[in-house]
């Protein structure tokens, strides 16, 4: 059976908030809009404040817990294989995201982009909090409320900017 530590939990999903931020620091450079530059530098913010949450999480993970078993599979590695295709290859913000963003460079691109990765933030954290331990699941919920409320603004946004256009 397939484990991952919940130190490697942590710390992957804090990679995933920094190139969060990253991008959002990308996309207050790029847009001219005033209100979208305080947005994304607000989202920048609050993705830095997630990521501090995981690292002290990982540093706080108990070692002698040892590794979180996987779910039930259909076969042997199934789901360590899924969560790193959905790592390596899905839209949550990675590396490959990092070359992606570079493109962007208007503001609805921005906002498209960053509430597609906000969804896919949510979901990837709803998989992942299921390999937790019961003492990390009230954070992880957490951080999912307000990845939620990112994307929530995010499209109030992009519903305001497109209605003063």
């Amino acid at each position: 059976m397939a484990v991952f530590s919940s130190a490697e939990i942590f710390e992957f999903a804090a990679r995933i908030e920094e190139n969060g931020e990253k991008f959002y620091r990308h996309a207050a450079v790029i847009t001219e809009e005033e209100t979208a530059r305080y947005l994304f530098n607000h989202l920048a913010d609050e993705e830095n404040k997630h990521r501090e949450t995981f690292r002290h999480m990982a540093a706080q993970a108990d070692p002698a817990a040892g590794a979180v078993p996987m779910p039930m599979e259909t076969y042997p590695g199934e789901y360590l294989t899924y969560l790193r295709n959905h790592i390596d290859h899905s839209a949550v913000f990675n590396a490959q995201a990092d070359r992606e963003f570079a493109h962007i460079c208007n503001t609805e691109a921005a906002i498209d982009f960053a509430m597609n990765r906000e969804m896919d933030s949510i979901l990837y954290y709803a998989e992942i909090k299921q390999l937790v331990p019961a003492s990390g699941q009230a954070l992880i919920d957490n951080i999912i409320a307000e990845e939620r409320q990112h994307f929530m603004k995010l499209a109030e946004f992009k519903k305001e900017w497109t209605d003063r256009r």
